[in-house]
């Protein structure tokens, strides 16, 4: 794909051509004219001081003659026709103008040495050649050093961008031209300041919303605590199961909520060290107490935080259990773990934006915060989540792990 700076340069060079050749070729024919007419005249004085002399019997000059040698047979028909007439034509290998005129029946024609003029044009031509290309090679460089200055602005508009979009909202581009009110903006400044502006607001209301997710969760573990303790002292009964099921059930969700705060905070660290995939995939199903099936096809060691990789799965099962259909099939193919179910798929939202947290199909249960919190484990690990349809059917969650290379042993 062209670049900006390449299609500028073309476009300069382009036009620095037509406009030397339109230049070129105005100079030419202007020159050429006002050589050419001064010869013309030079050649009809000279045959009207021969026709004076012809008239008058006088001997002709060495230059003159009539029909003479080398004339050219357009002008000798045309003076025989009884006109007057120049053209310029070789005589002798040069370049000569010759003039001629009736004289009795005859052609009476004169000759100028027409070189020194056909030198001069030749030489204006390389002259106007020699210029131009000197013209569009300076304009080039000075348009490409103008152009490359502009397209280096914008790559590094486009590269904030992009930082920011993969996470990192302290990028800003802080071009000058936006704080110092002495330089006068342009386009490119416009929109880094428009993208800065954009950057700075962004990361105020999605700082406000982890602050104010952390606060929650914080301020619902003390009431909890109380809750679920209270609901010990419950007697036993069908009341007092409902009440600690749903303690159960908002003590799981404060702690998702606290999860997500300190991935967003970004403070995790891992935990690495090497584990055999296969054992490790089928512990998670065995704990979960569902009914999966797992697969090995080519188990694998992968050096990972196995808390944060069993939180990753766990939450895949559990998701294709709770929205999809059995059977649930995990499959472990080397480095790469698959849960798929079949049920209806992924939503559209979730394969084209990923897993938002709070959002769920309508009449499905959830907050959305199973797979939020596997993608963000996932990324803190190092890995790779894809969510697609399953071919024939149903939803798919793919975990690409880094796979182990063991250290080579020193000689």
């Amino acid at each position: 794909m062209a670049t900006l700076t390449w299609k500028a340069g073309v476009f300069i060079t382009v036009m620095c051509c037509a406009l030397a050749a339109l230049l070129g070729a105005l100079v030419h024919v202007s020159v050429t004219r006002q050589t050419v007419d001064t010869a013309r005249e030079k050649a009809l004085d000279r045959l009207e001081e021969v026709t004076r002399a012809y008239e008058a019997g006088e001997p002709l000059p060495p230059y003159a003659g009539v029909d003479p040698d080398g004339m050219p047979a357009a002008l000798r028909a045309l003076a025989v026709r009884g006109e007057r007439g120049t053209l310029v034509a070789d005589s002798g290998g040069r370049p000569t103008m010759w003039a001629a005129g009736p004289a009795d029946g005859r052609a009476l024609a004169v000759r100028v040495d027409y070189s020194l003029s056909a030198s001069t044009i030749s030489g204006l031509d390389q002259a106007i050649v020699g210029s131009s290309v000197l013209a569009i090679g300076a304009t080039l460089l000075v348009g490409s050093f103008a152009v490359t200055r502009v397209t280096r602005r914008l790559h590094l508009t486009a590269q904030v961008a992009r930082r920011i979009s993969a996470g990192d909202l302290d990028a800003r581009v802080n071009d000058p031209r936006t704080k110092d009110p002495a330089h006068p903006e342009d386009e490119v400044a416009t929109v880094s300041g428009a993208l800065d502006t954009m950057a700075s607001s962004l990361q105020g209301k999605l700082l406000s919303e982890q602050r104010f997710t952390a606060d929650v969760a914080h301020e619902l573990r003390t009431p909890l605590t109380g809750l679920s303790a209270a609901a010990e002292l419950l007697p036993p009964g069908r009341p007092a199961e409902m009440v600690r099921d749903r303690v159960r059930a908002m003590r799981a969700l404060t702690e998702d909520l606290l999860e997500i705060s300190r991935l967003d905070a970004r403070t995790e660290t891992v935990d690495l060290d090497v584990h055999e995939l296969g054992p490790l995939a089928e512990r998670v199903v065995r704990v979960s107490g569902t009914d999966t099936e797992v697969r090995i096809v080519r188990d694998a060691r992968v050096e990972t935080d196995k808390r944060r990789l069993e939180r990753v799965l766990g939450n895949l099962v559990a998701n294709a259990h709770k929205h999809g259909r059995p059977p649930v099939v995990l499959t472990v193919d080397g480095p790469v773990v698959t849960v798929r179910d079949h049920g209806p798929g992924y939503p559209g939202y979730l394969l084209e934006h990923g897993p938002q947290r709070f959002r769920t199909e309508s009449g499905s249960k959830g907050h959305g915060l199973g797979l939020t919190i596997a993608a963000g484990q996932a990324s803190v690990i190092g890995a790779e989540l894809r969510f697609t349809h399953a071919p024939g059917g149903g939803a798919e969650a793919r975990l690409l792990l880094p796979a182990y290379a063991p250290p080579t042993p020193e000689p």
